[in-house]
């Protein structure tokens, strides 16, 4: 039983560290809307699904024995998301403000708060069982985000879209995390992150192929709405990155403009110069 457990503490060791590492690639981002002072272009919804799934955890751990672990990451997935949560309502238009207090309050508040409410009058093993399900139903479908990236890669031909040193750490994390489930004898762990890694291999695989194909053009306004599904919510609260290409402004219409003006320009100066030849003519007659 102490071998089980110190090979249990020492997975879930390697997956913090992991966990903790992915849970900060959303940092550039925020950098880039702290220099723009605008987060216009962006989506809240990521961090405030992670932070969700970072509550659910929490709620798991304190009632099972020994998973303190899964405590210390997802307490700190709360503390980040959190903080990118202000930051992002921060610099959001009118609009945007509106629609994240609306998220918040769907999952944060009255989901995390029915969640609580089904489970608390149920006896103490019942309500881990119950509550362990809702857990791995729902990262379970957080595991299921990257088949849209890859689509999205197979689509283009090209792996342009898939960050491949993000696509390895998550699928470290789910290794780690899934032989700390295993090793706990929780598959409640274990079983989401067996998907997490099977994608996490698929994407690899995908990246291998399509990493030197020059891409085709697809016709999407928003060409990185995967960084959403590739920054995916991992097991343990993993946060989540949209990134959305924002058009640089150009000056195609004033050149255009100018362009026009020469050519009105030239064609009142040829008319001119025909008025003067008639009028010459009519002058010699």
């Amino acid at each position: 039983m102490a071998f089980h457990f110190t090979w249990a503490f020492a997975f879930g060791i390697l997956g913090n560290l992991v966990s903790f590492g992915v849970s900060l690639a959303p940092l550039p981002t925020f950098y880039q809307i702290y220099k723009k002072k605008t987060s216009e272009g962006f989506q809240s919804i990521p961090y405030v699904v992670s932070l969700f799934s970072a509550m659910l955890w929490i709620y798991y751990a304190l009632l099972k024995k020994d998973a303190i672990l899964l405590i210390t990451i997802n307490t700190f997935c709360v503390f980040i998301q959190t903080f990118y949560i202000f930051t992002y309502f921060y610099y959001a238009p009118k609009k945007e403000r509106i629609m994240t207090v609306k998220l918040i309050l769907l999952f944060n508040v009255f989901g995390f708060g029915l969640v609580c409410l089904s489970t608390l009058f149920l006896e103490k093993g019942l309500r881990l069982r119950v509550l362990g399900y809702i857990c791995m139903g729902f990262a379970l479908c957080v595991f299921a985000a990257p088949l849209c990236i890859v689509r999205k890669v197979i689509k283009t031909k090209s792996a342009e879209f898939m960050p491949f040193y993000l696509s390895l750490f998550l699928t470290l994390g789910a290794v780690m995390w899934f032989f700390y489930g295993l090793l706990l004898k929780d598959l409640n762990i274990a079983i989401p992150n067996v998907l997490g890694f099977l994608f996490g291999i698929l994407q690899m695989i995908l990246y291998a192929i399509y990493r030197k194909k020059p891409k085709q053009v697809v016709e999407e306004p928003k060409i990185a709405e995967h960084i959403l599904d590739m920054l995916k919510l991992s097991t343990m609260g993993v946060g989540s990155e949209l990134s959305t290409v924002v058009p640089e402004p150009t000056t195609d219409d004033n050149n255009g403009g100018i362009v026009e003006a020469q050519k009105v320009k030239k064609e009142g100066s040829n008319t001119e110069e025909t008025n003067k030849q008639n009028m010459k003519g009519s002058n010699q007659v």
